[in-house]
């Protein structure tokens, strides 16, 4: 791989330290290919179709590419989309398939690292099979594709509608070539969405003929046949002639994704684009400026800022029309989008704490887009991918993204709305919800019932009834503060009841979180290690991770555990104990262990934090500086888990600038260990709030003194407003605790 600095400015040229590749090997989950922030189109290099790791189509182990497609998910361990897939040719063009198994189309090309090259913006990679160069970069919904071909009779392209990541069921398509350089086609797929429209249109600058092959076609002999929709483009081209293919998408229509093309990439201006792109992406990742000596340490950073950006994607077309949950077309506002790809249940603990920091503006029109989908939908989205409701995960996280924002006083939004459709989120009720009757029950679990009827979740009744009763507590919780601003006495205080439920499920004899079944008996046997992937009492963890989940009233907990140094003792035993995780079907999420402590999948995220509570910042201070270093690497494997649409990468962009929001809804900040020795936070207010870190080391990792604005500090806690009012913090390192830095 390479990532090529040539040409650029000494100065406020952030994307130089961005290394897409980071996160494409390993579990991470991420792609290279070229998108802007927040675009709806990702159109980017398929290196395989089959299995977990395909879950974004490239997976830099491999050493074949099957084409450019033009829709893909950042990070995520659930696989869709894959959306018309081009691929160029020379000679014969092979489309017949290799097999249900095969993770190769018979068009693919083999490729090296060595002449491939990813940027912000940018994709190029050498196809050796065709000795064509590609590259590829993009606008907010648009692509433009640039290919160079050696001389050839036989020239051409492979345009792959049938195709997509996991073989998924096309339900319905249509392909139309309506000139001699343009294609346009419309296909309903259905897998983890089970309604996912895409409409392409595809502008060549070269004029071609075409075979179009639309015979049903089985992937195994004697096997089931399956529609196909392939056009074989095919036209002569001189040495190094250059080919430029443009591409527009909707989720809406034929016409939208032309109207989205033409809106933004009416000529052939492929560098134009591609500055565009990288101008883009230097104006996000502006919002932070990192002053520091160690150069892999920002690369990872602002790689991880680049990924923060990727989704929730833009799903509105150029005239504001988009797809609505409820698979009607809805006209909005062209200058206020609706947005799409809410992994909730990850981000909520991270990356949206962080746009509230970095940008509001936009953070506030995510909320506006969940409500939004609320209408459509019924009741607000647990996990919206394309307008469509997968049910998947657990809680309701839209409420504390909501009150999160609105207790930091962002609130440009309906706050009784979101407060009313928050409440009807919580309660046990089927009716009027547009989902498919297969993600009803995941939407809408009988959990909801028990919790509301019986004051907890018996495990007979619901399965993960332990991670799904702590996270609506936490859920509740936020309901009752934001009710509670608002004079809604009676929700206030029954949701603030809720918000109390965690303590039913502690045993004290185990001093773990445990499964508690409908007679009141505690889960037998029990084990602490043991995971049963999604089919036990906790949610993608165990015993000992979900212990701790109880952001709302840490002290709540502690007092549960029999006080501070019974909770100090608990929490050391978490760091210190075997990592041998047991059980029929061990999660493969439970990674990025520390003892019992997994980084590598997010109801750990905040746990590193408690010792803050508890009068032991050092320690906090210590497992931050183990996570930021030994769990994120400038490499394809650079992560310990899956991106997850940012989450992962908003971990590590508060706790590497020295803090971290452990209870999104209580806009409280905690010191952890910075890790550059000058970072500022370039507020949208057009304030600064700059941390400072003197006698940083690798060393020196513990925390001697803290200063606010030249008062020191007596809590290892700050807030958002001491935040955004700006001004400087000043911490100063050493090599050994100071067991006196902060005054109980």
């Amino acid at each position: 791989m390479a990532i090529s600095t040539a040409g650029m400015a000494a100065t406020g040229d952030y994307v130089k330290y961005v290394n897409p590749f980071i996160g494409t090997g390993g579990h991470g989950h991420t792609f290279p290919g070229p998108v802007v922030p927040h675009g709806m189109i990702q159109p980017s290099p398929d290196t395989r179709m089959l299995d977990w790791d395909s879950c974004s189509g490239y997976y830099y182990d491999d050493t074949t590419i099957n084409g450019f497609s033009h829709t893909h998910l950042s990070g995520t361990g659930c696989c869709d989309y894959g959306d018309v897939l081009l691929m160029p040719t020379v000679g014969r063009q092979d489309y017949f398939s290799l097999g249900s198994k095969s993770q190769r189309m018979a068009y693919a090309s083999s490729f090296s690292h060595r002449n491939e090259h990813a940027e912000p913006g940018y994709y190029s990679v050498l196809l050796d099979r065709y000795k064509v160069k590609a590259e590829l970069t993009a606008t907010k919904r648009a692509a433009i594709h640039r290919y160079t071909f050696p001389e050839s009779k036989n020239a051409g392209f492979i345009l792959d509608f049938d195709y997509s990541l996991q073989q998924q069921t096309n339900k319905e398509m249509q392909i139309e070539v309506i000139s001699n350089t343009e294609i346009r086609g419309r296909k309903k797929t259905m897998y983890w969405a089970f309604d996912q429209y895409i409409n392409f249109y595809v502008k060549f600058s070269k004029p071609f003929t075409y075979t179009m092959v639309t015979d049903s076609m089985a992937l195994d002999k004697g096997g089931r046949k399956r529609p196909v929709a392939k056009v074989l483009l095919h036209f002569s081209t001189k040495k190094g002639e250059v080919v430029l293919a443009k591409m527009g998408i909707s989720s809406v229509d034929m016409q939208g994704a032309k109207m989205n093309l033409e809106a933004e990439i009416p000529g052939w201006d492929f560098n134009g684009v591609r500055a565009s792109a990288r101008k883009a992406w230097n104006d996000y990742l502006a919002k932070i400026d990192v002053k520091d000596k160690n150069t892999q340490n920002k690369t990872i950073f602002y790689t991880a800022l680049y990924h923060s950006a990727i989704s929730p994607n833009i799903f509105s077309d150029v005239d504001g029309r988009h797809l609505g949950m409820d698979l009607k077309i809805h006209q909005g506002d062209p200058h206020k989008p609706q947005y799409t790809v809410f992994s909730l249940w990850d981000t909520f603990r991270a990356l949206h704490p962080l746009q509230t920091i970095i940008d509001p503006k936009l953070n506030q029109t995510f909320i506006r887009s969940l409500i939004q989908k609320s209408r459509e939908e019924g009741i607000f989205p647990m996990w919206e991918l394309s307008g469509n409701e997968t049910g998947e995960m657990i809680g309701y996280h839209a409420v504390p993204v909501i009150v999160d924002a609105y207790m930091k006083g962002y609130r440009d939004f309906d706050v009784e709305e979101a407060l009313k459709m928050s409440v009807r989120t919580a309660e046990y009720d089927t009716a009027g919800i547009n989902c498919p009757r297969l993600v009803l029950p995941r939407l809408m679990p009988q959990a909801k019932y028990w919790k509301n009827r019986i004051g907890y979740v018996p495990c007979d009744k619901d399965n993960e009834s332990v991670a799904k009763a702590l996270e609506y507590a936490y859920d509740d919780w936020c309901i009752s503060i934001l009710a509670d601003s608002l004079g809604k006495k009676d929700i206030a205080n029954r949701y603030a009841t809720f918000g109390e439920g965690y303590r039913n499920y502690f045993d004290p004899s185990v001093r773990f979180m445990r499964g508690k079944d409908s007679n009141g008996n505690w889960r037998t046997p029990f084990n602490p290690t043991s995971s049963v992937h999604r089919n036990d009492d906790y949610c993608e963890g165990n015993a000992w991770q979900w212990t701790w989940f109880v952001p709302q009233n840490v002290d709540g907990l502690m007092k549960l555990m029999g006080g501070k140094q019974a909770f100090i003792g608990k929490l050391d035993s978490l760091f210190s104990a075997s990592s041998k995780m047991e059980g029929e079907s061990v999660s493969a999420d439970i990674s990025g262990l520390i003892g019992q402590y997994a980084h590598g999948n997010e109801p750990s995220h905040h746990i590193t934090h408690l010792y803050n509570y508890v009068g032991q910042p050092w320690k906090t201070q210590a497992l931050v500086d183990s996570v930021l270093h030994s769990l994120y690497h400038n490499a394809p494997n650079g992560l310990s888990g899956n991106e997850d649409c940012g989450q992962m990468s908003a971990w590590y962009i508060l706790n590497s600038m020295g803090f971290y929001q452990v209870c999104p809804g209580k806009p409280v900040y905690s010191i952890g260990r910075p890790l550059f020795s000058e970072v500022t936070i370039n507020l949208e207010n057009g304030k600064h709030f700059t941390i400072v870190t003197k006698e940083n080391s690798r060393k020196n990792r513990y925390i001697q003194s803290v200063s606010l604005n030249g008062k020191p500090l007596s809590t290892p806690f700050f807030t958002h407003s001491d935040l955004t009012n700006g001004g400087t913090l000043v911490i100063t390192m050493g090599d050994r605790p100071n067991y006196h830095t902060f005054r109980e």
